[in-house]
């Protein structure tokens, strides 16, 4: 193992996208999706804007988008649509979707609606679970009620901390108050399904406060809840911290995770628990396998072979300069940037997005993916692990003990091959 703490990234995809480069030449879309299959996508619309920025944030999205931008944001989509759907041909179907960001209820209802018109020019849209991240600022109830209508079976809101000094500590600038008025509009509006987003590890937090804002949260008997470790990355608003607060947050976490397991919720992974009889909205959909088709400037597609998407930045002048090219494009076609997964990427990323789920790797379904056994094909790589205690393995399944999966953050990263580290370490950050 060459990390050095239980926090080194969250690995929410692999390959990460600082690992995206250049495609040379650019390849047609009708091409890269020429031999997938198209029967269990996933359809993901990107909205890259927010009404302010959190100091922990590092997605890709601007503040204060004026309406012209958004109407040529929302027309850019509109072009970028029908160019997918063109390389897609017939017989494409999709498993489910998400609109995330930023903040997607930035839109204002109207924008919704047309953002929803858009999404629904795809097979299946309006019958499939539908995702949608929300703010409180921003979840309201004409907002709120289109996507309800438009089928949205999810909705997830960044609380991050019920105490006020904490989410000022945060760079999140909220009152309890509001976040409360915000969720009694979602749960009045109805939806199969809430998530709420937490953080620890924030200046300040303590144990009596983080139950605080966890029972503050159970309140609402949320279907689901994110439990995020605060991170501090370069060019954000908190990127000047230098202490090491790894066990205060790992402390954080234990406690968390055994207040919700005892409150009735199971763990998904290292962030996420949902209570077992909650309307999830399943979906036939897996990520290991099935393809993701991204539309928007920030958004991501997945085939099984490449990995694709628009440039990458942080930095609030590099993001709008990105944002701007977007809504001006008028030739959606081609890819631009991403990565070329070959047989030995594909299998590492199939260990990844499985291991790093509670449920584990089934090993009968790799090995009929791949005709060889994960354990072998990791040996080396997973064996620190095992001496750590931190695996366990059956004949049908590998996956994470509980500290195992406690570890998730520092696991992941360590199972990167080579040529991705070496991407992402010469990536300049902007």
């Amino acid at each position: 193992m060459t990390t050095t703490g239980p926090y080194q990234a969250y690995v929410y995809a692999y390959p990460h996208k600082t690992a995206y480069r250049p495609l040379t030449p650019q390849p047609a879309l009708r091409e890269v999706w020429a031999k997938e299959p198209l029967d269990a996508l996933f359809l993901y619309m990107h909205v890259p804007f927010c009404e302010m920025r959190c100091g922990f944030c590092n997605l890709f999205t601007r503040t204060g988008a004026p309406e012209e931008l958004t109407g040529a944001y929302l027309d850019a989509l509109d072009r970028q649509a029908t160019a997918v759907l063109e390389a897609l041909g017939d017989g494409a179907s999709f498993a489910t979707a998400a609109f995330g960001g930023g903040t997607p209820t930035y839109f204002t209802a109207a924008e919704l609606e047309r953002l929803c018109g858009i999404a629904g020019r795809f097979p299946g849209f309006g019958e499939i679970p539908l995702g949608v991240e929300t703010s409180p600022a921003t979840a309201t109830t004409d907002r709120l009620t289109v996507l309800a209508e438009r089928g949205t079976s999810r909705v997830s809101i960044g609380v991050q901390s019920f105490i006020d000094e904490e989410a000022r500590a945060a760079v999140r600038p909220q009152k309890r108050a509001e976040v409360e008025a915000a969720l009694d509009r979602i749960r009045a509006v109805g939806f199969p399904t809430l998530n709420i987003d937490l953080i620890y590890g924030i200046d300040g937090q303590t144990p009596a406060t983080w139950l605080h804002s966890l029972n503050a949260a159970l309140e609402w008997r949320p279907e689901e809840l994110y439990l995020y470790p605060l991170y501090v990355r370069p060019l954000t608003g908190l990127g000047r911290r230098t202490q090491d607060w790894d066990d205060e947050r790992l402390a954080l976490y234990r406690l968390g995770r055994d207040h919700l397991l005892s409150e009735g919720y199971e763990q998904v992974s290292m962030r996420m628990f949902r209570l077992p009889n909650g309307a999830t909205g399943g979906t036939e959909y897996c990520c290991q396998t099935d393809g993701m088709v991204g539309l928007g400037s920030g958004a991501r597609s997945y085939t099984s072979n490449l990995h694709y998407s628009f440039e990458y930045a942080v930095e609030q002048r590099h993001v709008r300069s990105i944002i701007d090219g977007y809504v001006r494009e008028d030739d959606f076609t081609t890819a631009r940037v991403g990565f070329e997964l070959d047989e030995g990427e594909r299998r590492r990323r199939h260990l990844l997005q499985s291991l790093l789920q509670a449920d584990g790797l089934g090993r009968g379904s790799y090995k009929a993916r791949f005709g060889t056994d994960p354990c072998a094909d990791f040996a080396t790589e997973l064996a620190p692990f095992d001496d750590l205690g931190w695996l366990e393995t059956t004949e049908a399944v590998l996956r994470l003990t509980p500290e195992g999966l406690a570890h998730s953050d520092a696991i992941g990263p360590t199972l990167f091959s080579w040529p991705v580290r070496e991407l992402m370490a010469s990536y300049q950050a902007r």
